[in-house]
């Protein structure tokens, strides 16, 4: 943080330690320690928004002050490039942490090396050759602290020209963003008591406001981004505990579609939240456009020409394709150009197979397909078998976000894991008790919902290998519900049930959130739209897809 200067000649905000404690607050002022730290954190977040007389006079009449004075002193050289001063200022702060055990020798080294590395920089982007190599060679080298570092540095003694030296250091250049960088990095390491980081009552207040919303009950919305270079915002108001009403969350009949005309088993948005298709015991997948103004879905398209019934869809992560699976006895696959809006292939291999279960790589060219019968392969999208693996049997996919890496969950309860890049190379990743009927796999590649048979709707961390979370209330027998992860930050997780209710659950809690009611039959499948989060549909044997959304926009 820049340290303004003061009005009317004040001497600079300094810490001076635990004041109370060397009897230097003001007659009959008592305060403990926590009290001391919140009033330097005020006074730094005055400072921080310019009400320097205030920041000022909070200090005075407290007696406290912010900073260390040779942290103070070190922070004003170090944004006007003195280096020199900043140099014995930081020898100053060495001598100071020289007892303490909190910092390593490596830290005060790595300081060190901070301030002479902008040093040299600054020095070669001025065109001060000789200076920048009397840096090198007679302070950083003697340093012999991350010898690739000064090796690296040493190379940019090649560059022509201020731009191109910015680019290869990947620098932003001379001035107060970079020196303001420099003291970061340095603040790292040394205690709060002689420099708080910067912003620190905001990042504590941020801190406290993610708490409550991720305890909030009905919390779906997106965190606004933050500007650059700016602290990140913080959505509500700080004035009152934050709760978020039922209104805006995603459990208010918005509307009932009834264009199929037999159960419908299964609907998945598509990845930019604009289109939905539902796969139907009819043998159709219908389209559905989305209106996100009017929260409103209106029929587009009916894909026909299956065979069977449509029990899953899997929409290529760009969008440009979907496949559709059917029940245990279908040995095709149908890939549908969504651009085109024809049918792309139809995809059989053997009238023996059964592919119920699909899911896309993240390159979108190519998928991995299988099913209970002991089929499991990798096609691109002409349909070519590119891979397989022999008798494992299939329930459920989900590819991982890199790679060419598969989930599986098999008939002996397992979800493993296989890798088709060559060598092939598969693995155990969990074990359930009972079957896995339906899995789906976050956002970020690490939590993993399985619907397990008899049990319900199970939360795993991939990574960790652990089961996290069962979550409780819903009716799950034999039949093959799926659930899905939603909110803006996957905060949620919904699912369909045998007792034809949708249920939510927050990701910390096992309880339901909200327990929906509205289907007259099994609801099969929830769909969370990706990107308008106040949405969801769901699909249900009533032969119903049914939306979703906030109590403003029902009718």
């Amino acid at each position: 943080m820049h340290q303004p200067p003061q009005p009317n000649g004040a001497p600079p905000l300094h810490l001076n330690g635990d004041a109370a404690r060397n009897g230097e607050l003001p007659s009959g002022l008592r305060m403990t320690q926590t009290d001391q730290e919140i009033v330097r954190l005020i006074g730094q977040h005055l400072l921080s928004v310019g009400l320097e007389r205030s920041a000022s006079a909070v200090m005075e009449e407290s007696g406290l002050h912010l900073e260390h004075p040779a942290a103070a002193q070190f922070r004003a050289h170090v944004l006007a490039g003195d280096w020199s001063k900043a140099d014995h200022d930081l020898r100053a702060l060495h001598e100071l942490l020289r007892d303490s055990a909190a910092v390593a020798p490596r830290d005060l080294a790595e300081m060190k090396f901070v301030v002479l590395e902008q040093k040299y920089l600054e020095h070669l982007e001025a065109g001060r050759v000789l200076d920048a190599l009397h840096v090198l060679r007679n302070e950083l080298t003697p340093l012999q602290h991350d010898t690739p570092r000064v090796h690296r540095l040493s190379a940019l003694m090649m560059c022509a020209e201020p731009h191109e030296l910015q680019t290869r250091a990947r620098w932003p250049g001379a001035g107060p963003l970079s020196r303001q960088l420099v003291l970061q990095r340095v603040q790292a390491v040394l205690p709060p008591a002689l420099m708080m980081a910067p912003g620190r009552l905001r990042a504590l207040l941020a801190q406290a406001a993610a708490q409550q919303a991720a305890r909030c009950r009905f919390h779906a919305a997106p965190r606004p981004p933050p500007l650059p270079g700016a602290p990140a915002p913080i959505p509500f108001s700080l004035l009152a505990d934050h709760h978020c009403s039922s209104d805006h969350f995603p459990i208010h009949p918005l509307q009932v579609l009834n264009e199929h005309c037999d159960e419908v088993w299964y609907c998945k948005w598509s990845p930019d939240g604009s289109k939905l298709a539902s796969g139907s015991k009819d043998n159709t997948v219908m389209i559905w456009d989305f209106d996100p103004q009017a929260k409103r879905l209106s029929f587009r398209k009916s894909l026909e020409g299956h065979s069977y019934g449509v029990s899953y869809l899997a929409w290529s992560p760009d969008g440009r394709y979907l496949i559709a699976a059917g029940p245990e006895d279908c040995p095709d696959l149908w890939i549908w150009n969504m651009e085109t809006e024809q049918l792309h292939l139809k995809m059989t291999h053997s009238q023996e197979d059964s592919l119920t279960a699909v899911s896309w790589f993240a390159s979108s060219d190519k998928f991995v397909c299988g099913g209970a019968r002991g089929q499991f392969y990798q096609c691109n999208l002409e349909g070519e078998l590119l891979h397989s693996w022999d008798g494992v049997r299939v329930n459920a996919l989900a590819c991982r976000g890199e790679g060419l890496v598969a989930l599986a969950a098999d008939t002996h309860h397992r979800v493993r894991q296989y890798d088709f890049a060559e060598p092939k190379a598969d693995r155990n990743l969990l074990q359930e008790e009972h079957a896995v009927m339906a899995m789906c796999l976050d956002a970020a590649d690490s939590l993993l919902l399985l619907n397990v048979a008899n049990q319900g709707v199970h939360l795993w961390d991939v990574r960790a290998r652990a089961l996290v979370r069962r979550f409780r209330g819903l009716s799950q027998g034999h039949f093959t519900i799926h659930a899905c992860f939603g909110g803006a930050h996957h905060d949620f997780v919904a699912s369909g049930s045998e007792d034809n209710k949708l249920y939510i659950w927050h990701m910390e809690g096992e309880e339901p959130v909200a327990v929906v009611a509205g289907h007259t039959r099994c609801v099969n499948a929830v769909a969370w739209n990706p990107v308008h989060h106040d949405v969801l549909a769901t699909a249900s044997d009533d032969n119903s897809v049914r939306l979703w959304g906030p109590k403003s926009h029902a009718p």
